[in-house]
């Protein structure tokens, strides 16, 4: 399944945000710490290099994601010219009130009331931007709720004569490049519930659970998860659970929400989706196959059909 959403309100969005970026000093890129590659958008990228505007990118939910998996990013991040990384939690405030002196060590140039620091607050829907928002003035200045693109116009708020806040809409980009992509932002909730469907996002996620954290799985259905792939481990949910339909069929649907819930909500543990690693076999072997489709185009759309 190839996941796309693009909802009309984001172009013109991205475009008052590229109005926006001359005005400001430093991006604060809000990720998910679970899937920080994903969770990028690759517009936010182009916007600020254009300006040659540095970024704070900030891994939030960093509690809720797999430690050993958030320094591998942290180090790759911090390694890219113009850009600090830093893991938090946008609901702790000790956490949010380093922010601003993060920010202020990319742009020094920028540190009084003749030349407040001007932060810009960017990311993917659902990733914490409003709570952070909030959390940063100490107020309710951004709704926050558990649906995707809750924001839906940019403010700017002034919180001291040295620092001005600019919030953004949560910023989808118009094209996916990599299913899995779309898979983990399905997974994570960073995509409205219109654009996917939840069973083939919970196969996929206990498919990459299986490789990467069987234990989770095991502990928390008390399943016997040898020789089970994806759709095995979703039924196995629904028996365990009692998910029937009326007539005593397995309601695969509900399952797969508890599953997807138990992965949003921290039940299965702290866990990650990517690591610097398995992006980059991830994007060769989309090369590989891509390659491949281009020799034998042929091939490639009776693979595509049988897919489908």
């Amino acid at each position: 399944m190839s996941i796309q959403w693009f909802p009309g309100h984001m172009a013109s969005a991205r475009k008052q945000a590229a109005k926006t970026m001359a005005n400001i000093d430093v991006v604060v890129e809000v990720l998910d710490a679970r899937i920080p590659a994903a969770s990028r958008n690759p517009m936010i990228d182009e916007l600020r290099n254009f300006r040659q505007r540095p970024c704070l990118k900030l891994l939030n939910k960093a509690d809720a994601a797999d430690p050993a998996a958030t320094a591998q990013w942290l180090a790759y991040y911090n390694a890219q010219p113009g850009v600090a990384a830093v893991a938090l939690s946008c609901l702790k405030p000790g956490d949010v009130a380093k922010i601003p002196a993060l920010a202020q060590k990319l742009a020094p140039h920028r540190n009084d009331e003749v030349k407040p620091l001007r932060l810009m607050i960017m990311g993917i829907p659902n990733v914490g931007k409003s709570t952070l928002m909030n959390a940063l003035v100490k107020r309710r200045v951004a709704n926050v709720g558990d649906q995707p693109a809750v924001t839906k116009s940019e403010q700017r708020i002034d919180i001291s004569p040295r620092l001005t806040i600019y919030d953004t809409p949560g910023l989808l980009w118009p094209k996916i490049d990599y299913p899995s992509d779309g898979l983990m932002l399905a997974a994570s909730h960073a995509v409205g519930t219109n654009a996917v469907i939840e069973e083939e996002v919970a196969t996929f996620l206990a498919d990459l659970l299986l490789q990467r954290y069987p234990d989770a799985l095991a502990q928390r259905y008390k399943l016997n998860i040898d020789g089970m792939d994806g759709v095995g481990v979703v039924e196995a949910v629904a028996v365990k659970r009692a998910c029937r339909k009326k007539g005593g069929e397995l309601d695969l649907e509900k399952a797969s929400l508890v599953l997807l819930t138990d992965y949003r909500s921290g039940a299965l543990g702290r866990i990650s989706l990517e690591t610097p690693a398995t992006r980059v076999a991830m994007i060769e072997a989309a090369a590989a196959a891509a390659a491949a489709a281009e020799q034998d185009p042929d091939r490639a759309e009776a693979d595509a059909d049988d897919a489908g």
